[in-house]
């Protein structure tokens, strides 16, 4: 698995190689000839490393999708990642606190966690991730989301907007 990627990708459990050829042929198609894409060791998720803004690269795959919907045969979700540390609640406190500099003092937030192989709490790693963020809370319509995607060791953080991740299935079908 990649250390330092900055995209993560879902597909149907025993597709991750059939996703991996795919998301680097569509990282390839919107620019980025370095792309490097790799297996996590976890069913139906892809980490890639693209030298393109993965919040650039999410856009550009979005048009990708909606100009050519067959190309996405085995990708269920794209996920841009801003940084990537070590799963540990001191580490992911320091590195929200430096992302969440990017949400408005007006502006109302959520966190979201997928935790994967860690024995951390989702409680420990929340509490973690908001200790220096003072934003009103919005479960239901958040105008930023703290994304956190712990894989065993290491951890993928983000501050995203609702249209920051892509769907296929559901973009496909709108």
């Amino acid at each position: 698995m990649l250390n330092d990627f900055n995209l993560l990708a879902t597909t149907y459990r025993g597709s991750e190689e059939d996703l991996c050829s795919e998301i680097w042929y569509l990282l390839r198609e919107i620019g980025d000839e370095t792309a490097q894409v790799e297996k996590t060791g976890i069913k139906g998720l892809i980490t890639a490393k693209t030298a393109l803004n993965p919040f650039e690269a999410i856009k550009k795959l979005r048009d990708m999708l909606k100009k050519h919907p067959s190309e996405f045969r085995y990708t269920l979700r794209i996920i841009p990642i801003e940084t990537v540390i070590t799963t540990n609640p001191e580490e992911i406190k320091e590195a929200v606190t430096k992302l969440a500099l990017k949400i408005g003092e007006d502006e109302t937030i959520r966190v979201t966690i997928e935790k994967r192989f860690t024995t951390h709490s989702s409680k420990e790693i929340i509490e973690a991730a908001v200790a220096n963020v003072e934003r009103k809370v919005d479960l239901g319509n958040p105008d930023k989301s703290i994304l956190l995607e712990v894989i065993g060791k290491l951890t993928g953080i983000s501050i995203i907007e609702p249209n920051d991740i892509i769907n296929v299935t559901k973009e496909k079908t709108s």
